[in-house]
Order: structure tokens, then sequence, then C-alpha cells
């Protein structure tokens, strides 16, 4: 069975990137939220696993950004259930979490497209580099499906 998965469009492109942001920290949930919105992005919250399994249903995100410690299903759960529903398989989740780096390897191996630490976020108060992170992985997660950058329509405004 091949999945036809489209490219993760983004800035000046046709449409805009939908994101699932699932944090249970309000602040947290907040503040991503808002420098997403100031860099564009379409955001949908969700605080805790189950309420992230059904919006990631109901909303099919481009790109889920999913932490691993959460309520009612953990992160690690959440994303296994993902990966094994033929409605959700095919959207791209970047792991964001306050663990170490020690469990990348492993969330790897569960379908996790990439791993952040939370800290790396915020090298400096009041400065989020969540929005610029994501451009690259972004750009890395579409060259591993083998788009290329050039496959992506632009939008003519």
């Amino acid at each position: 069975m091949s999945l036809s998965i489209p490219p993760i469009l983004r800035i000046a492109t046709a449409d805009c990137v939908k994101i699932l942001l699932v944090d249970d920290s309000k602040p947290i949930l907040h503040e991503n939220e808002r420098v997403l919105h100031k860099a564009g992005y379409e955001v949908v919250c969700a605080e805790d696993g189950e309420c992230a399994l059904k919006l990631a249903r109901e909303h099919k995100p481009d790109l889920i950004l999913l932490d691993m410690i959460l309520p009612k299903l953990s992160g690690p759960e959440v994303l296994a259930r993902l990966k094994n529903d033929a409605a959700t398989v095919g959207i791209p989740v970047v792991v964001l979490s306050s663990l170490t780096e020690k469990n990348r390897q492993k969330l790897i191996e569960a379908g996790a497209e990439d791993y952040v630490e939370k800290n790396s976020l915020t090298p400096l108060p009041g400065v989020n580099l969540l929005p610029k992170i994501l451009e690259n992985l972004i750009c890395r997660i579409n060259r591993k499906r083998g788009i290329n950058f050039s496959d992506v329509p632009l939008d003519k405004q």
C-alpha cells in the first residue's frame, strides 16, 4: 500500500500550515500558540492526550507538536495511536518535551519525525525560537518525503 503524502506547505504558499499543538502546561501552550500565530501558522490546541487524538481526526492538521507528559493519555501512547490510525498515520509528529534527548531515537522509531527539547525553544527570556525551528523541520520533513521546494506551489499574489 502506497500512501500519497502531500507536502507541508509554508510561507508564501497556497495554504496555511495547520498545526495541532499538544501540551498540558497552559503557559507554554499559550506562548507557543501566540508565536506560531504571529509567524502565520493556523494553530489548534489540546491540553491532554484524548483531546489530541480527537482534534487530530477532526482537523487533519499538517503537523502535530506533541508533548510527552500529558494527562489522560501519555505522549508515547498518543504517538502510537496516531501512527496506528489510518486517518492520522500520514500526519508528521514532532515531539516537544522537557525529557532529555536520550529519548529521541526511541520516539523516532515509534513514528515521530523529530524531537525538540523545550528548553532549546527559549534560550533567552522573551525569545521563542519555535517558528524558526519549525521552518527547518518542515523543510527536512518535505525533503524526506521526496518533495523539493520547487514542487511546492507558490501563491502568486
